[in-house]
């Protein structure tokens, strides 16, 4: 068997899906993309098909050594999410070839279903309580919050304030059985962390994610010394080497991007780092159903998963959920709050081609959006 062809596809709302074909008809998926960057990922995927094609699709390893290694200049997150794509579409192959799963090819199951949970917004507090009711309605265990829209380098009582209640309102609507997760999206300081982390506390989240940026993650020991909070972080750490410091520091979740960070192949290796260190893994998943998909066949296969983060009914899919991309909806429909095992071949997915070829007729550049505070200076978003 033979590559004979790597072909990207831009979607809306903001993803980017690719397709490896083969001489033999087996075809594979996967999602190679940085939001915001999805052309600039689809060229360096078209510079990386120039090795591949004719290659064996099966010799995954190999493939990921050389794609990630095999230049003088490498890493960063767009050769790296450029090869985390190309890495889930051979996973789908090599499943589809040997007619199982992909988490049985990692050494099995570890467990029947994986717990999700869904987001709620929390940027502005006006709807918080009627979001969190209807993700309860949905059958949702837990659910995730942003805690703020942009803040000063150290902000005023008031806006600490308005940070708390927005999570004393949740914990309010939800109850002591249903998990709330904080995304802070690096918008604190190291100093506003070990200030507002510790008012949390009585609210008692599952984790409080990315309190600080990723370049002063050398500093996030001394933010999980401040609070009884477990703290969580990596969806911008992009490899093992990136998570290595991070692990000893005393987080307690590590969220690697199953297209950004390597792929299957690489966040495998990832979670196993982070057994070592006590550290649950719940991957990083605003993306479509394939990285879902990725994301899904690790957790079966993985023993310290703790829940994975989907993008089904997420606010900036409206038009273009990520269930519409598939021909059978159900295998990632979440049932009181889980995603039962996906048992196909490959992936566990089929994509609809045909609603893939017209929405790519849709597609647009999507650009993160540019925050600035009240004396005009950049803010985190």
């Amino acid at each position: 068997m033979r590559i004979t062809a790597l072909r990207t596809y831009p979607v809306p709302p903001r993803w980017l899906f690719l397709r490896i074909e083969t001489d033999e008809g087996v075809t594979g998926w996967g999602e190679p993309v940085v939001e915001g960057r999805a052309r600039t990922v689809a060229t360096a995927v078209e510079e990386l098909a120039e090795y591949l094609v004719g290659k064996d699709p099966l010799c995954i390893e190999d493939h990921w050594q050389v794609l990630t290694k095999g230049a003088f200049y490498r890493g960063g997150v767009v050769l790296s999410s450029a090869v985390a794509g190309i890495d889930q579409a051979l996973w789908d192959i090599a499943g589809k070839v040997h007619g199982v799963p992909v988490h049985a090819l990692l050494g099995g199951p570890v467990r029947d279903r994986v717990r999700v949970y869904g987001w709620i917004g929390g940027d502005e507090p006006t709807s918080l309580a009627e979001a969190a009711k209807r993700r309860l309605d949905d059958g949702m265990t837990a659910v995730k919050m942003n805690a703020s829209a942009q803040l000063r380098l150290i902000d005023t009582a008031a806006e600490v304030q308005a940070i708390v209640e927005r999570v004393a309102t949740v914990r309010e609507t939800v109850g002591p059985e249903v998990d709330i997760a904080v995304d802070f999206h690096g918008r604190l300081t190291v100093p506003m962390s070990r200030r507002v982390l510790p008012l949390l506390e009585p609210y008692l989240p599952m984790f409080v994610e990315e309190p600080v940026v990723p370049e002063v993650s050398d500093r996030i020991g001394e933010v999980a010394a401040a609070t009884s909070v477990p703290i969580a972080t990596g969806e911008r750490l992009y490899s093992r080497w990136d998570f290595r410091p991070v692990l000893g520091s005393g987080v307690a979740v590590i969220q690697p991007d199953l297209s950004h960070a390597g792929g299957i192949s690489e966040v495998r290796r990832i979670a196993a780092m982070a057994e070592a260190y006590d550290v649950a893994v719940a991957p990083h998943c605003p993306l479509g159903p394939v990285a879902l998909a990725a994301s899904l066949q690790i957790g079966f296969a993985t023993p310290n998963y703790l829940i994975q983060e989907q993008s089904i009914g997420l606010h900036y899919g409206e038009g273009f959920d990520l269930l519409d991309y598939l021909v059978d909806r159900s295998v990632l429909t979440h049932r009181d709050g889980f995603i039962d095992r996906l048992d196909r071949p490959g992936l566990g997915i089929e994509i609809d081609e045909r609603t893939v070829e017209r929405a790519t007729q849709h597609a647009t550049d999507w650009r993160t959006p540019i925050w600035r505070r009240d004396d005009g200076s950049l803010a985190e978003w």
